[in-house]
């Protein structure tokens, strides 16, 4: 017997709602800019009471927060079959670059967010950019199905090394207006090939390496 999965309609309805008020908020971001968005008048063109949109975003910021969970959400969503079988450079590019399309359609609205929330006399907004960035590299090393364990010397190095491609990458997306970010994922790739040789040396990339050939004689 199959068990059918029932979605609480209440939390359906919440975030259709989370929905709406961040999709107005970015439109009007695309005709004004990011920093001339206000709670007031996103409610007011969507006929809401801002209190009701008080009660799911206590500020612009966390618009921007849902915002940004889309991206986390498209790292981890579904794989192909054969994602598993896939070396860890192109599982890693795979979802990083989810990240990135993701945002695609919006990027100098998305910019004008990060730059918002890295300003740094907004102290209430950069110190959580940093847990989010940290925790951005953790969903990505959960979506790329990385084996290395939390807290080993291994995923301590992964950690560091996929932080700077992420804002490395970050940095050349920003900017890049070729057709389908072909310059973006260029770089990806560029990188994470030259990361992929650098990581042979780490600790535990023998064993793991000795372990694969074997499973690949039985």
């Amino acid at each position: 017997m199959t068990m059918i999965a029932i979605q609480d309609s209440s939390e359906s309805q919440g975030s259709a709602f989370a929905d709406r008020v961040v999709d107005e908020a970015v439109r009007q971001a695309e005709e004004r800019g990011w920093q001339a968005v206000r709670l007031s008048e996103v409610a007011r063109s969507l006929e809401l009471p801002m209190s009701v949109v008080l009660e799911r975003f206590r500020d612009i910021d966390a618009v921007a927060n849902a915002w940004f969970e889309r991206g986390w959400r498209a790292m981890l969503a579904e794989k192909p079959d054969t994602f598993d079988d896939w070396p860890e450079r192109v599982r890693i590019e795979h979802c990083l670059q989810a990240w990135f399309d993701t945002f695609a359609p919006h990027r100098r609205v998305t910019v004008q967010m990060l730059r918002t929330k890295a300003h740094l006399p907004h102290l209430h907004t950069w110190v959580p950019l940093v847990f989010d960035l940290s925790r951005t590299v953790q969903w990505l090393r959960e979506a790329a199905r990385l084996e290395a364990r939390y807290g080993t010397r291994r995923a301590q190095v992964e950690e560091m090394a996929l932080t700077s491609l992420f804002l490395a990458a970050l940095a050349v997306w920003s900017t890049d207006t070729s057709e389908g970010q072909r310059r973006t994922r260029r770089f990806i790739e560029k990188r994470l090939k030259r990361g992929e040789s650098c990581m042979k040396w780490v600790p535990g990339m023998g064993r793991r390496r000795e372990r694969h050939h074997a499973e690949a004689q039985l």
